[in-house]
């Protein structure tokens, strides 16, 4: 079994449509079309698995810049997903250097505010 990515699809593009697609050129297993968690819009992009690695292989040849309504598909095998850094969005890993930033040095103590 082969996972295929399908970049660049038209937002209205549904796993029906992409499966009569990849049907063509050998067996389809799955298809998931990746949508927005919070709008539930399609991103663009969707997953096809396919039983036999060589009607894969063949699929992706006659497929890859293909156009699907006026866009250009993208098509490949899919990559693992890759593990992302396990701090918050948006906070530096290099850690910033702002102004109370004392790391290793020794703290003067304060004169105390009457």
């Amino acid at each position: 079994m082969k996972k295929l990515f399908v970049g660049n699809i038209p937002h209205s593009t549904t796993e029906a449509e992409l499966r009569t697609l990849f049907a063509a050129h050998g067996a389809v297993e799955q298809v998931s079309v990746v949508t927005d968690r919070d709008t539930g819009r399609s991103r663009g992009f969707a997953f096809v698995e396919m039983t036999d690695s060589g009607e894969a292989e063949k699929a992706i040849a006659a497929l890859n810049g293909k156009e699907l309504g006026g866009r250009a598909l993208n098509v490949n095998e899919a990559k693992p997903k890759t593990e992302r850094s396990s701090g918050p969005r948006g906070q530096r890993s290099s850690g910033g250097g702002g102004r109370d930033d004392f790391r290793g040095h020794a703290r003067q103590p304060r004169e105390p505010r009457w």
